[in-house]
C-alpha cells in the first residue's frame, strides 16, 4: 500500500513538472549584438549596445539599423503571451514597425508598431496579426504615451481572442480564432522585409506558452 502511494504522489509530482515545463516563459535579453536567446544575430547598419538605469539595451538610429534572428519565437503555440520593453525616441517615421515574427514562406505573422502624433511628443502603440490568412489590426489611437519613458508592451492570445496592452493596461481586444503558426524568423528595429525603420532602444522580449493575466507581465524596469 505503501509503496503504491509513493508511486502515485512521484506520478504527480512528474505530471506538475511538465506541466511546468510546458509553460516555461523565455527571456530574449536585448544586450549584445552577437547572440540573443541562443540565436545568432545578424546586424544591418549600425545598431549600438547602450546602458540604461534598468540595464544594456539595443538602440536603433531609425534609418537603417535592425537586427534578425533565423527563428520566430511563437512556432507551434496554441495560445501565448508575448512581451517586450522598449523605449520610443522623438524625430522618428510616424510609422515604425519595431517587433515583427513571421512564418517562413507566408505573410502569417505578429507585429509590434509606434505611430507617432503629428507633435512628435506622443505615441500609440499599433498590434497587428494574420492567422489564418486574415488580418488584425488594433490600432490604440484613443491610448496615446508620452515619448521619452521606457514602456512595457504585450499581447495576449488565448486562441479565440487577440488582445494588446501598455504597462498592464488593456487597449484593444477582439475575437480571432488563432492558427498556430510555423517556424519563421524575427527582426527588431525595422519590418523583416527592410521598411518602417524604428528609432528607439529595446531592452527585452518575454514568450510564454499561454495567455498571462496583466498581474503576470514584466515591468517596464524589469
Amino acid at each position: 500500500m505503501k509503496t503504491r502511494s509513493l508511486m502515485l504522489v512521484l506520478i504527480a509530482a512528474l505530471l506538475t513538472v511538465g506541466a511546468g515545463e510546458k509553460e516555461q516563459s523565455v527571456i530574449w535579453e536585448l544586450d549584445n549584438l552577437e547572440e540573443i536567446g541562443g540565436h545568432k544575430v545578424k546586424v544591418v547598419g549600425e545598431p549600438k549596445v547602450i546602458d540604461t538605469p534598468y540595464g544594456k539595451a539595443i538602440e536603433f538610429d531609425g534609418i537603417d539599423d535592425g537586427i534578425f534572428l533565423d527563428v520566430h519565437p511563437l512556432a507551434g503555440m496554441t495560445e501565448f503571451t508575448v512581451e517586450v520593453v522598449f523605449q520610443p525616441y522623438m524625430d522618428g517615421v510616424v510609422e515604425q514597425r519595431f517587433f515583427h515574427m513571421q512564418e517562413y514562406g507566408t505573410s502569417e505573422r505578429v507585429m509590434f508598431e509606434t505611430r507617432l502624433t503629428e507633435e512628435d511628443d506622443l505615441w500609440y502603440l499599433d498590434t497587428f496579426m494574420q492567422t489564418g490568412g486574415k488580418n488584425n489590426t488594433m490600432l490604440a489611437i484613443g491610448d496615446k504615451h508620452e515619448i521619452g519613458p521606457w514602456y512595457h508592451a504585450a499581447i495576449v492570445v488565448d486562441g479565440e481572442t487577440f488582445k494588446h496592452y501598455v504597462n498592464g493596461q488593456m487597449e484593444l481586444g477582439k475575437e480571432v480564432p488563432f492558427v498556430p503558426q510555423k517556424p519563421g524568423e524575427t527582426s527588431f528595429g525595422v519590418r523583416l522585409n527592410k521598411i518602417w525603420w524604428y528609432k528607439g532602444a529595446i531592452r527585452k522580449a518575454r514568450f510564454t506558452p499561454r495567455a498571462m493575466s496583466p498581474s503576470e507581465f514584466l515591468t517596464a524596469e524589469d
